[in-house]
């Protein structure tokens, strides 16, 4: 049967693997027992590079901590943020994953190409973050995925299912359920593709918008650094990149067709999964989170009192939530 719990429970985790910094700064992994120096840590203390490989011409940018030899995270970005969202859990995971988080086209540090010479579309995210596990020798992995970074997964997972090796879901669909009244005016572009309706998604592209995303259903608010959303809009604001997230909006069309495709992996596979969704999420709310019990009947399912981005008020409550997790179930 499913675990399932709507506050993380008091399991006897050692919290002192996570170290807690001043709002913006990074959080490191640490061991009480380290005696040696790991392989990609600094005195102990788990370092994140910042790389780039270049894919079928387009430059993707990553972020990279842990051992090279260790089970391999795989961490997948939402909208409209980028690994920027994973500052603080790569190195509360580095010092026992090779944590590994990428950038898509027109998301972050990657490539913006010219729309005329490139597709925006989750099936070339996909093919560009398959191409980058290709180039770093990744064969086996578990997935992180979150809001885009869903769909960018399941095209993974479908082309690859015997290479993940467990999944991570925070506030990410694969069930018609999950799509409710945020979706209504993206879902009316969809349905007739005309200027109207691409225009009238413009608002999404606000500051006002990427703040809401942010502080909507929060706990505590105090806990959210505002350049989560100055750090975010910089990026949506630059020219020609509002057609970049339109193209993104329509294309989100493609997802649903391939959910009942998505759901029969879950069943054949059965792969090791934990569901940490923001409860209050309005973009993606928890009636997307409960179906994925009909599939993976053992899913350890866990609520969590936050919205959409629950890393940034909830970190210290899903970290120990995850590494519990990694450790029973890809270590």
């Amino acid at each position: 049967m499913s675990t399932e719990t709507t506050t993380p429970p008091s399991n006897g985790l050692d919290r002192r693997h996570i170290l807690l910094g001043l709002s913006g700064m990074s959080v490191a992994a640490v061991s009480t027992a380290a005696s040696a120096k790991p392989q990609g840590t600094d005195d102990g203390y788990p370092v994140t590079y910042h790389r780039s490989k270049t894919v079928d011409g387009i430059k993707i940018f990553y972020r990279e901590a842990g051992p090279k030899d260790a089970p391999v995270v795989l961490l997948l970005h939402g909208f409209p943020t980028s690994s920027h969202m994973f500052r603080n859990l790569i190195p509360a995971l580095a010092d026992r994953y090779h944590v590994i988080a990428p950038d898509y086209p027109g998301y972050g540090q990657s490539d913006m190409p010219p729309r005329e010479s490139f597709k925006y579309t989750f099936d070339r995210f996909g093919e560009l973050v398959d191409g980058l596990l290709d180039q770093l020798a990744v064969k086996r992995y578990a997935m992180y995925v979150m809001d885009y970074g869903a769909p960018v997964g399941w095209r993974l997972a479908l082309k690859h299912p015997e290479r993940v090796s467990g999944l991570i879901v925070q506030n990410g669909n694969a069930y018609d359920e999950g799509l409710k009244e945020f979706w209504n005016p993206i879902k009316q572009y969809w349905a007739d593709g005309s200027a109207t309706s691409r225009q009238a998604l413009m608002k999404l592209l606000t500051l006002e918008t990427t703040k809401f995303q942010y502080t909507d259903g929060m706990s505590d608010v105090a806990r959210i650094s505002p350049d989560n959303w100055v750090h975010d809009q910089a990026l949506l604001d630059r020219p020609g990149n509002n057609d970049v997230q339109l193209d993104m909006f329509y294309d989100y069309r493609t997802n649903l067709p391939l959910y009942p495709a998505v759901q029969a992996y879950f069943r054949k596979h059965q792969p090791p999964m934990l569901i940490v969704w923001g409860k209050n999420d309005f973009i993606f709310p928890a009636d997307g989170a409960h179906p994925y019990k009909r599939d993976l009947p053992q899913v350890e399912f866990h609520l969590i009192n936050s919205g959409h981005f629950l890393l940034e008020d909830r970190f210290d409550e899903v970290t120990p939530l995850i590494r519990d997790f990694l450790a029973r179930k890809i270590a």
